[in-house]
């Protein structure tokens, strides 16, 4: 059973990372998985939040960093080194069919921690601002999945890790989105007010 899906996974990355393969995603895939290529957005939110919730703005913010920490940390820290699979770059099996265009990293593949991060942060901007504005659920969603399919496409995880990262992410984001509503400055947040 766990062979098979494991084959299933290889074939679907196989499928995205060569069969999808053009000169436009080589070009942009890359980019959507850089940190520094998201610094615009991120700086946009925090002087967003300051400056239009302000205490309530430092708050988001802080919960958002924490939330963050806290889904990097487990997902690295204590994920990957349990299961301790092979990135497909790595994986000596395929590595030489797999499209890599970026350099593939030493660390282990399940879960992406790209996507972990995104989907929590995903979900914790979901939870917060839903009852305010519908958009962000669209929004935050396509955000978080073009970060992890980027990490397929360029070959350094398998559509399982993301999927992982993804749902281990966004329940992250969810309790500590919870939280952050359960706080004293946040009691008329809930109500949309």
């Amino acid at each position: 059973m766990l062979e098979q899906i494991n084959q299933l996974d290889q074939n679907i990355f196989f499928f995205i990372n060569n069969g999808l393969s053009n000169p436009f995603f080589d070009w942009l895939m890359p980019y959507l998985r850089n940190r520094y290529f998201w610094t615009p957005l991120y700086l946009f939110m925090a002087v967003f939040f300051v400056r239009n919730y302000s205490k309530q703005g430092w708050l988001i913010l802080l919960f958002m960093g924490l939330t963050f920490g806290f889904t990097d940390y487990f997902s690295s820290s204590i994920l990957k080194p349990s299961f301790e699979r092979l990135r497909p770059c790595n994986d000596p099996s395929i590595k030489a069919e797999v499209n890599n265009l970026i350099p593939c990293g030493t660390g282990f593949s399940l879960p992406s921690s790209h996507a972990a991060n995104h989907f929590a942060l995903a979900f914790f901007l979901i939870t917060i601002f839903y009852s305010r504005w519908k958009a962000i659920l669209p929004l935050a969603v396509l955000w978080a999945f073009s970060i992890s399919f980027a990490q397929v496409y360029v070959g350094v995880h398998y559509p399982f890790d993301v999927t992982a990262g993804g749902i281990i992410g966004g329940m992250i984001g969810y309790v500590f989105a919870i939280l952050l509503l359960n706080t004293k400055g946040f009691k008329e947040w809930k109500s949309g007010n």
